[in-house]
């Protein structure tokens, strides 16, 4: 079931009409690196490098190129293509410059390697990208295997991107993640409740208890500690032990662990349903349903707004999708 369902998700979100409507669509804070380098035994290497930064460190639309001067020609010396952060909402950057992707065990038989042609796919700092498992570099090699021959479209490869920071930014600032995750868990998505005393509101009030309660009562019995539920935009206090259980919890996850919740978290505002999928209670669907509790009453009640919600709906799929797949598919069995 597993398999099936990371099939189907991938499949999704590598569906032509599905990206085209997101190309249109501003980007969320969703950054990724990649470089791409030829062995020495083939002479002079070639990189292929994604950043946040334009030329001299100023953020332009253009995409720079840096050859090897004529000094360092024949040496290892590379170039190097940068692309700014503007690529993320939809652009085509650079062109496809390789023609067959595969996946690997790493040559020192740590972890597994992606190829393109002969060039080791490497992270941002230009080390081998080494993946924990061979089905996560397979489905990695199947993100560039997809781009196109006219260019290269980094927004459809959201699993390289969870990987980058895996490798990247969790081992550096871990201790930083973890207490932004926490010091948002008080205002968390779930622990909010709409007025029942109210004509206009009744209605969400109802759904949540619904919809939303299973998963409290879950938290209760898996933490030990009941949470609280409040109606102010200020949020509220929850326990102090449910509080330490969630920040253990964080503190003994793995680096690709850490960055699927924290992904997950960012696109669900609530923590507890980041955990939920992490520990096996909530499946995709679900996610984005309590996710979109509110919103999706007041579509029922108001209509869809094309141009509008549909693209919520499609940006949120990929980022909840992207980041569950990745986390099934980094667990070594």
């Amino acid at each position: 079931m597993a398999n099936s369902l990371i099939g189907k998700t991938i499949k999704a979100i590598k569906t032509p009409t599905f990206l085209t409507a997101l190309s249109s669509y501003p980007a969320r804070q969703f950054s990724s690196v990649a470089t791409v380098e030829q062995p020495q035994a083939e002479g002079p290497s070639s990189s292929f490098t994604f950043s946040s930064d334009g030329d001299n460190g100023k953020n332009s639309d253009s995409i720079y190129l840096k050859a090897p001067d004529s000094n360092q020609r024949h040496d290892t010396s590379s170039s190097s293509v940068t692309m700014p952060m503007s690529f993320m909402t939809g652009s085509i950057v650079g062109k496809r410059f390789y023609k067959q992707v595969t996946a690997r065990e790493a040559d020192d038989g740590n972890g597994w390697s992606v190829m393109l042609d002969y060039r080791t796919l490497k992270t941002p700092s230009k080390r081998p990208l080494k993946l924990p498992t061979p089905a996560l570099a397979k489905a990695i090699a199947a993100e560039w295997e997809y781009q196109q021959t006219d260019g290269i479209r980094p927004f459809t490869m959201p699993l390289m991107k969870l990987a980058c920071t895996a490798m990247e930014r969790v081992p550096l600032t871990r201790p930083k993640i973890i207490e932004h995750l926490m010091k948002k868990f008080n205002q968390d998505l779930v622990f909010c409740r709409a007025p029942d005393d109210n004509d206009l509101t009744s209605n969400v009030h109802d759904h949540q208890v619904e919809k939303i309660d299973p998963l409290l009562h879950w938290l209760d019995s898996e933490f030990g500690f009941k949470p609280v539920v409040y109606s102010s935009f200020f949020g509220g206090k929850q326990q102090d032990g449910l509080v330490q259980a969630m920040e253990n919890l964080l503190k003994k996850t793995d680096d690709c662990e850490l960055a699927a919740i924290d992904a997950l978290a960012a696109s669900a505002h609530s923590l507890v349903i980041a955990v939920g999928i992490f520990r096996g209670k909530l499946q995709i669907e679900e996610a984005i349903k309590l996710i979109r509790l509110e919103e999706d009453l007041q579509v029922d009640k108001w209509g869809l707004v094309e141009g509008g919600h549909d693209l919520d709906i499609a940006d949120l799929r990929v980022q909840i999708s992207s980041a569950a797949v990745f986390l099934g598919l980094s667990r070594r069995i």
